[in-house]
């Protein structure tokens, strides 16, 4: 038994995820989530082999149908969510963990039984694994979290004026940077602000296009920046010379562009939504206000920029949560745990579409 716990243990991951899990032009919180704890995961002597399933009918269930009985399978939840039959025609013979990113508001049944037919669940918030657990997607003791990380990153140094906004996140509606157009609109005679609105323009082009038609009506085009998608030292400049990060989203399960803002020294301004409190350390470098509010958003604005106290306090408090954050190392200690408990239910132990 000893020998085959051993093998057990150090078994390979096979870890299913969007194919467009590296592609630059679609980044997301997801797709950085996945591709950090694979490689947290390596680091700290885990093989791991990804599968790229494409956006195509029935491509998950060829991709675990491919593997082996008994495989330890990670699977991103935008898979299952898509394809949920795949993941209960194969619970009985692999060992299945699912890595939900997000809680759908109605799940179908279909979708409830892929859930219940993993052996475990990892969430990436405490909301997450609590809405899970509300909406029977699993025993509350097989859900686990494990938060996302950011990486150590240099203090950034506020302005005078506090007038670099940063917005960072996939360009779409539940992001609600119309939101923050809308509430910047009213600041057009006001000098000296700007807004980089960072992330990817092709997963809504049609929202993208509005974004920027909103701007030019409200004459603040010249000062609404969509650059598109930055990684690597574009994102680190970005960061670098923001005074506030404002993050209107409709729905967030976690907020990882919150944490990394924070974690270089930067406040936060951004919607009470889901989880994104988990995101905040030190609760004075952020302020948060009511989603589907522009009105909220620029209330909090004109404040910010009228107040430079309550600015100095907010940088403060961002420059002391920056050593409460969390590390990519943690979250892949988290997730791998959950594997080896996976690794210890013989395949075909657990019936498909039901919590153990």
């Amino acid at each position: 038994m000893g020998e085959l716990r051993e093998a057990a243990v150090t078994a390979p991951v096979l870890f299913a995820v969007p194919e467009s899990v590296d592609d630059p032009e679609r980044v997301s919180g997801g797709n950085v989530y996945d591709t950090r704890i694979r490689d947290a995961l390596a680091a700290a002597g885990r093989e791991v082999r990804m599968l790229r399933v494409p956006d195509l009918p029935g491509a998950l269930a060829q991709a675990l149908g491919d593997a082996a009985d008994g495989a330890l399978v990670l699977v991103d939840g935008l898979l299952v969510a898509r394809e949920p039959e795949a993941a209960i025609a194969h619970a009985l013979r692999l060992r299945l963990v699912l890595l939900a990113h997000l809680a759908e508001p109605d799940p179908d049944d279909a979708r409830l039984a892929a859930s219940r037919s993993a052996r475990m669940i990892v969430a990436t918030s405490e909301w997450t694994r609590t809405e899970l657990a509300a909406q029977g997607a699993a025993d509350p003791g097989r859900i686990v979290v494990a938060h996302p990380g950011t990486d150590p990153a240099p203090a950034t140094t506020a302005s005078k004026d506090g007038g670099r906004l940063l917005c960072v996140g996939v360009v779409a509606p539940h992001k609600g940077q119309d939101l923050l157009v809308r509430a910047l609109a009213g600041f057009a005679d006001r000098p000296g602000w700007t807004c980089t609105v960072a992330g990817s323009l092709r997963a809504d082009p049609g929202f993208a296009d509005a974004l920027a038609s909103v701007a030019g009506a409200a004459g603040i085009a010249d000062r609404v920046a969509l650059p598109g998608v930055l990684t690597g030292d574009a994102l680190e400049r970005a960061y670098a010379n923001a005074d506030l990060l404002v993050q209107p989203s409709r729905g967030e399960s976690y907020g990882m562009a919150i944490a990394e803002a924070i974690a270089h020294g930067v406040p936060v301004l951004a919607t009470a939504v889901g989880g994104v409190g988990e995101a905040i350390p030190v609760r004075d470098a952020a302020m948060l206000v009511p989603p589907e509010d522009p009105w909220a958003l620029h209330v909090v604005l004109q404040q910010w920029w009228s107040d430079p106290v309550r600015r100095g306090a907010a940088k403060a408090a961002a420059l002391v949560a920056r050593s409460a954050g969390r590390s990519w190392a943690d979250a892949a200690a988290v997730i791998a745990a959950a594997l080896s408990e996976a690794e210890r239910v013989p395949a075909g132990a657990v019936r498909a579409g039901a919590a153990s």
